[in-house]
């Protein structure tokens, strides 16, 4: 049972072994989290939340929550088991590499909004700029939250409604640049009933991949990052610059190979988790590389 807290906080304790909290909240999946030492500070829908790593599992504070934490629960992922995900990744060199560095990362469960509108303004950018970029968003346009005594303030992320009545020249205050255009066509799209956030879940990888891709903004990246991270679509294999540098590092070396060629080979190699797979590659070629530069 979760335990009340003073200011009506309560604290939740997800009983989870193997889950890497740094390792899933900073790899490039989700935007809203800032670590303080061993905590992470973030806002899931219109909740505050801490999460802190603990001795078998995670402890987790959020406010004025009157639910019992299935939610939260659902957003980590914390049900998956994760030797299973595992035990269905090709058995090769790359990926072994890629385990041992990473283990414990999971693949968090997002808001089909959120999630969508972040990544339509991930395009071209590092991380760090995207969190800046969502931040500035989330100040400007998110409806102020309920946050614990001597924290700062939170916000939720913005309506698409919200953001579909705001300008251009509005939402490019917030560092997104050229993003802003198409942030905003995709919020009326949602807005006025053009384009349905449940939709995606009920069709088939394909079908709901093309539906997305008719949005302004969306690529075939974007596209399987939102299917990957907000929808559940397990074989979703987002190819960014880094995911496409490590299957032809890793799979291809010294190779000229078509993209044609390798995007064939990340849909059939990587198996019935390969979004799984394409993450803690991903994650994988960002740790290394940093290690490399002493970061």
């Amino acid at each position: 049972m979760p335990a009340t807290l003073p200011d009506s906080g309560r604290r939740f304790c997800f009983a989870v072994r193997d889950y890497d909290l740094a390792a899933t909240l900073s790899s490039g999946q989700a935007f809203r989290w800032e670590r303080h030492g061993e905590q992470w500070l973030g806002v899931i829908g219109r909740h505050w939340v801490s999460l802190v790593p603990a001795a078998g599992g995670i402890t987790a504070e959020v406010v004025h929550v009157e639910h019992d934490g299935h939610w939260l629960a659902d957003y980590l992922q914390t049900e998956v088991d994760l030797d299973t995900v595992l035990g269905t990744f090709p058995d090769d060199a790359p990926v072994r590499a890629a385990v041992a560095v990473c283990r414990g990362l999971r693949l968090l469960r997002q808001d089909p909004w959120e999630c969508l509108a972040s990544f339509i303004l991930s395009s071209t950018k590092q991380i760090v700029q995207i969190r800046q970029i969502v931040r500035l968003l989330c100040e400007r346009f998110g409806e102020a939250i309920a946050t614990p005594p001597g924290q700062a303030p939170a916000f939720a992320f913005p309506t698409p409604d919200r953001l579909a009545g705001a300008t251009e020249a509005e939402l490019r205050q917030c560092k997104m640049g050229f993003r802003a255009s198409y942030l905003r066509a995709v919020a009326r799209a949602v807005a006025e009933g053009r384009f349905d956030l449940e939709s995606p879940r009920v069709l088939p990888l394909a079908a709901a991949r093309d539906e997305l891709l008719k949005l302004p903004g969306v690529g075939a990246k974007i596209a399987n990052c939102v299917l990957l991270f907000a929808y559940g679509f397990p074989t979703a294999f987002p190819v960014d610059v880094w995911v496409a540098k490590a299957l032809r590092q890793l799979y291809f070396p010294r190779r000229r190979v078509p993209a044609a060629r390798l995007k064939r080979f990340a849909e059939t190699h990587f198996g019935p988790h390969a979004g799984y797979a394409q993450q803690y590659l991903f994650h994988y070629m960002r740790r290394t590389a940093n290690l490399r530069n002493g970061t």
